[in-house]
Order: C-alpha cells, then structure tokens, then sequence
C-alpha cells in the first residue's frame, strides 16, 4: 500500500532492506555451545566402562599413579570452560573501557571534593534513619530464622524422605533467586511504602539463604546421637530436638548473626525503592547532587557496620 501511494504521488518507492543473519546472536552463544560439547565428551568418557585393573606383581615395583583420561577432561571442562567464558566476556563487561578511569579525572576531582567534605548539620535525623535500617534488619532476620529452620529439616537428605527433599529444595532456590528489589517492589504493592516492605522482603530472600545453610550444617552431623535418643524409644520430633539442634545450633547462629550483617546493607538498598531507612534519604541526595549528604550518610553506614560486625565476632567467639 505504501509503494502505491508513493507511485501515485510520484516518489520513489521505500524498498525494505533486506534481512540479514545477526552474526552478533552467533557469537554471544558460541562459547555456551563449545561448553556444551565438551560437556558432552567428558560426560560419555565418564560413562565408558572402566578398564579393569591389573593384579600387581609382588616383586615388581608399581608405577606412580597416572591420572586417567576422564579425569583430565573434567578438570578441562571446568577450567577451560571458565577461561573461555572469561575471555569472552572482556569485551562484553566494557573491560576495554577501562582506561576512562583515569582520563576523566577532573569529573572524579569534582566529584571528590564534596564527598571529603560531609555535611554533619542533620546528624541526627540520618542516625535515626540508619537505626531504623538496622530494625529493618533486625526483624527481617529474625522472621527468616523461623522459616528457614522447618524448610532446612525438610531439605535435608539424612532426615527427609526424597519425595520431600527435592520440591523443598526447589522451593528454597525460588526464594534466594528472586532478587530483594524485586520482591520489595511486590510487598510495596502490596502493603505499600514503608519499613514493612523491606522487613517481608529481607525474610523471605534471607529464608531461602538459611534455609540452604541450615540444611547442609544437619546434613554433616554426627549420626550417634540420633541412634542414641532413637535408642531410647524416643520419637522424630525428639531426635531432632535431642539429636540434631544441639548439634548444629552454633553454626545456625553464626549463619544467621553473618545474615544480619548482610542484611543491614540490604535494607539500606531497599530504602531507595521506599522501603524505609537510610537508603531512601540516600536515594534523595543522590538525585539532588547533594554529595555532601551522600558523604555523611556513607560514613554512618560505615560506622554502624563495622559495630555490626563487631557485635557479631564477639557472640561467635562465645558460641563456637
């Protein structure tokens, strides 16, 4: 219709040009593909019947060990994958662009100046802010600690059947994949703005985390005393609470005190899509070029982290 139109109006006719292979799809999937081919050798080399051994001779002296062929090719896999993968991947991170780090200098001495010199006139609002982060943390710990113990018994091998160990374990996946913007922007939606969205957020990402933790800590215990307490006549809810949480009770706090230090950075994260706290005061002077703010609430992170950490070093010091 258009070629008509034109026609009648006495234009020359648009003809599409035409279409042609994107080279560029191939290349991004190649190395993925030479993965895959090696993956394919190594595993039909790892599935091909062993030779069986010879019987040693008393009186000759055995050889040194020879690492087999199917071993080398894993190991290959593995290495070689990941350097054709890195290889492939300088140019798609801008790693050529590195330079620019230092020729747009003066940008950075700009940038540099306001920061070395914060602004510490609202001190006291930011500290409040920051300690309403670190609630945030806090309570979105404590809440994943509750879910994640119940979903770790279940994932674990050594106490759950496999109809059970695999969908749990599938579930928990889903909750560390989805990333906590993501799952904040649905609780704002839900519950809308607020420190809410960020303590439900942080719960359910730090849940699926523990949760993993937790089940692989049960999984390396120490079988005897379970035998022990299920010797006794005792039933499964009292192996586990005899057999198993004294065991790994330790670890699940050392996992859970290392949670909440991350979880303080996360809930500073969470704050510039309106979760509440220091983060979205942050978001703010970022967007008014107001680095001088930015400067004193990086410095009120910093501190509280680093109390934070402190904190937590000392309690596993009198756990472990």
């Amino acid at each position: 219709m258009k070629a008509d139109q034109a026609r009648r109006e006495g234009k020359p006719s648009e003809v599409a040009a035409p279409k042609r292979f994107e080279l560029k799809a191939l290349f991004v999937w190649t190395p993925l593909l030479l993965i895959a081919l090696a993956a394919l050798f190594a595993g039909a080399l790892h599935l091909a019947p062993r030779r069986p051994a010879e019987p040693l001779d008393p009186s000759v002296v055995p050889a040194a060990p020879k690492k087999p062929l199917r071993d080398w090719s894993l190991d290959l896999l593995l290495w070689g994958g990941l350097a054709v993968v890195l290889v492939w991947a300088f140019k798609t991170v801008d790693l050529p662009n590195l330079p620019n780090l230092f020729s747009n200098s003066e940008n950075m001495r700009n940038y540099g100046r306001d920061f070395l010199n914060p602004d510490f006139s609202a001190w006291r609002v930011l500290v409040a802010q920051m300690w309403l982060t670190i609630q945030i943390a806090l309570w979105g710990t404590f809440l994943a600690v509750f879910l994640a113990v119940p979903l770790s018994l279940m994932a674990s091998r050594n106490l759950s059947p496999a109809w059970l160990v695999w969908p749990v374990r599938r579930v928990m996946d889903l909750m560390r994949s989805i990333p906590d913007l993501v799952i904040g922007t649905l609780f704002i939606v839900a519950v809308g703005l607020g420190p809410l969205a960020g303590v439900l957020a942080i719960a359910l990402n730090t849940a699926g985390v523990l949760a993993k933790l937790f089940s692989e800590a049960v999984e390396s215990i120490d079988k005897g005393p379970i035998e022990g307490v299920k010797a006794t006549g005792a039933g499964r809810l009292h192996e586990i609470a005899w057999g198993v949480i004294p065991q790994v009770a330790p670890l699940w706090t050392s996992f859970a005190l290392y949670r909440f230090e991350s979880n303080s950075r996360a809930a500073t994260v969470l704050g510039l899509i309106g979760a509440g706290g220091i983060g979205q005061v942050l978001f703010e002077s970022l967007q008014a070029f107001d680095y001088r703010t930015v400067s004193t609430i990086a410095l009120i992170i910093v501190v509280a982290v680093t109390l934070i950490d402190m904190l937590s070093q000392a309690m596993r010091r009198r756990l472990l």
